[in-house]
């Protein structure tokens, strides 16, 4: 089950759930970037140390500078994605904000095709479809 893409996955969603519910509760009364900010930090510290503990640190000495670069984009992505997450929780419903986040997952399987040349099948487009679908109807009023 530890090498299981799925079993890892749905024990992110379920953080990621947590993650929704706890922020809400956590921003109340201070301001959003502030907020992302100190939990960025912690963030860090928490994942140094599962790397100290889990891997080999020495083997960042290794990286290129494809993956250097590509780490650093994707860093700077999920910050922005981070900082607008925590403002739309500070002034939306966490019912109704979670709900259109996880249209990360239909601009995935988009990206995917024009960036990495996934197909888009006929089991993604109606997936991606549904999902939309989903998000906005939890997300409308």
């Amino acid at each position: 089950m530890l090498d299981s893409w799925l079993f890892w996955e749905l024990l992110s969603a379920v953080f990621a759930a947590g993650t929704a519910i706890l922020a809400k509760i956590g921003i109340e009364g201070v301001d959003s970037n502030l907020a992302t900010a100190v939990r960025t930090s912690i963030v860090m510290v928490f994942t140094w140390l599962i790397a100290f503990i889990a891997a080999k640190p020495a083997a960042i000495a290794d990286f290129s500078k494809k993956t250097w670069i590509f780490l650093t984009l994707s860093a700077f992505a999920t910050g922005l994605s981070w900082l607008c997450y925590f403002r739309a929780l500070q002034i939306g419903q966490a019912s109704k904000v979670a709900p259109i986040d996880k249209l990360s997952v239909v601009f995935v399987l988009i990206f995917a095709a024009l960036f990495l040349g996934e197909k888009l099948t006929t089991q993604t487009i109606l997936g991606g479809s549904l999902i939309a679908a989903g998000a906005l109807v939890l997300a409308i009023k």
